[in-house]
């Protein structure tokens, strides 16, 4: 998939993840999405570590940086989204993610998100 639409929004998928640098919103989400497939196929569990970002390839390693508390994590882009707030909102992260990094008593928090090795890029075949 190169470009995709929803709700009214296009989206075009980078070329590869690497260089890929960006502050922004994160979110969260779980319960009401648990069990159900997600871009890339698999089944969307909560309670592992995995994120969903609109644009970056399919799947992607990425550390995302509470910027108020200095945590980290690495986790594996394997969804689409955030399609809330999408000025602000750059990544979604699944209740494990979130808990990990402290956000899940706010919803959100301002974060830096890096791709990290190995870095992927999207297929000839139009698939991410």
């Amino acid at each position: 998939m190169q470009e995709y639409e929803v709700r009214g929004g296009r989206y075009r998928v980078l070329e590869t993840s690497e260089g890929y640098d960006q502050r922004g919103i994160a979110s969260w989400y779980g319960e009401q999405f648990h069990g159900r497939p997600t871009s890339s196929g698999e089944r969307f569990d909560m309670n592992r570590p995995s994120a969903a970002h609109r644009t970056l390839p399919i799947p992607s390693w990425v550390r995302v940086t509470n910027l108020g508390t200095g945590q980290t994590i690495d986790v594996r882009v394997n969804d689409r989204g955030p399609f809330h707030d999408t000025d602000r909102r750059i990544i979604d992260l699944s209740y494990a993610a979130a808990r990990e990094l402290g956000i899940v008593q706010t919803g959100t928090a301002s974060v830096r998100v890096e791709a990290i090795r190995p870095y992927q890029v999207r297929t000839a075949s139009g698939s991410d």
